[in-house]
């Protein structure tokens, strides 16, 4: 997916041709920091909801929404959210296969203050939240929330599973990271040609010397994606891991060892094996009182979310070996994210 600038929108919206509104218009912040959200969207089902995000957002920080959505859709937001936050396209001169990236670039670039908070447009912080992250961000260069699924349909209970057993064997990977900007910049951002950015940013600032910290106890919400959506990222989401050879070798051999479980006829083996990975995911549920976000089922959901990544990790190295990456968008991505250790030049 690649952010297209959509200046003309803007213009016809009656903002500058950022797309931004005159700062004056803005509420003042209640907190120093700013908070970025790059969004592309084809379709406007959920804007009520988020304007009203955004709304609640604009009277604790700097909110800088980057749009690459259509010019049609542009325009509707930029209505929408006029007064409400600073609105503006992904800048044309940004390149890259990740559009996200592109967009995180320009919002930071854009922000005013040392504290940024990125997010994805799913993501839902509270004041609580934001303080301990502003907090945080006075001693470290990169702050890693938890989020957790409010409310839990189905999949997003199916997609638990995977958070717990992340808690329980190091730390999650959210929607979300907080940085500094001057961080940021120094290190020049980092690289818009990869699938998982999140993880890239993370080693990004590892490789510049920054200090990263990623607080279990720091619960963020996060929304649901609907079922069709869930089941459409699963192979991409395993080819995250081509980024991580431990976590992709675990889930490359799963299939092997249930095969090998089963044409032996051992049946206690399986269940046994499926009783040590629930047991694994409680121990993420329960760390840092995080019964408080995910319902004692979850943990439940762990060996079913194993043998999904199991079987969508061959996929993933398919598509890696004979398609030469995995789709993003309007481009084919081949990198899920540079080793660790590598530096921007």
């Amino acid at each position: 997916m690649s952010f297209q600038a959509t200046g003309g929108a803007a213009r016809r919206a009656g903002h500058d041709n950022t797309g931004t509104p005159p700062p004056a218009t803005l509420p003042p912040a209640v907190l120093p920091m700013a908070y970025v959200l790059p969004l592309r969207w084809r379709t406007d089902s959920g804007l009520d909801e988020l304007t009203g995000y955004l709304r609640r957002l604009s009277g604790l920080v700097q909110v800088l929404v980057v749009d690459g959505s259509p010019p049609e859709l542009f325009a509707r937001h930029a209505a929408a959210w006029q007064g409400l936050v600073r609105h503006l396209p992904p800048d044309p001169a940004g390149r890259g296969l990740n559009g996200k990236v592109v967009g995180v670039h320009t919002g930071v670039d854009a922000a005013h203050h040392e504290h940024v908070v990125i997010a994805d447009d799913d993501v839902r912080y509270d004041e609580a939240g934001l303080r301990a992250v502003h907090r945080l961000l006075g001693r470290v260069d990169l702050v890693r929330p938890q989020n957790y699924f409010d409310p839990l349909p189905w999949h997003a209970w199916w997609d638990t599973g995977r958070t717990l057993l992340n808690r329980a064997l190091g730390n999650d990977y959210p929607g979300t990271l907080a940085v500094r900007r001057s961080t940021f910049l120094t290190m020049g951002g980092y690289d818009p040609d990869v699938l998982f950015e999140n993880l890239e940013l993370i080693r990004t600032v590892r490789a510049y010397g920054g200090v990263e910290v990623a607080p279990p106890w720091l619960y963020v919400r996060r929304l649901p994606p609907d079922a069709t959506h869930f089941c459409g990222q699963r192979v991409r989401q395993a080819y995250d891991d081509l980024a991580q050879p431990a976590r992709l070798l675990t889930a490359l051999a799963v299939l092997p060892a249930l095969a090998a479980a089963v044409a032996s006829r051992r049946p206690r083996l399986l269940l046994g094996t499926a009783v040590a990975v629930v047991a694994v995911a409680e121990v993420g549920r329960r760390r840092a009182d995080g019964g408080i976000v995910f319902p004692p089922s979850t943990s439940l959901a762990a060996p079913l979310w194993l043998l999904e990544r199991g079987i969508c990790s061959w996929l993933a190295v398919a598509q890696r070996v004979l398609l030469g990456g995995v789709r993003y968008g309007n481009a084919r991505i081949r990198q899920a994210a540079r080793r660790p250790g590598r530096r921007l030049r």
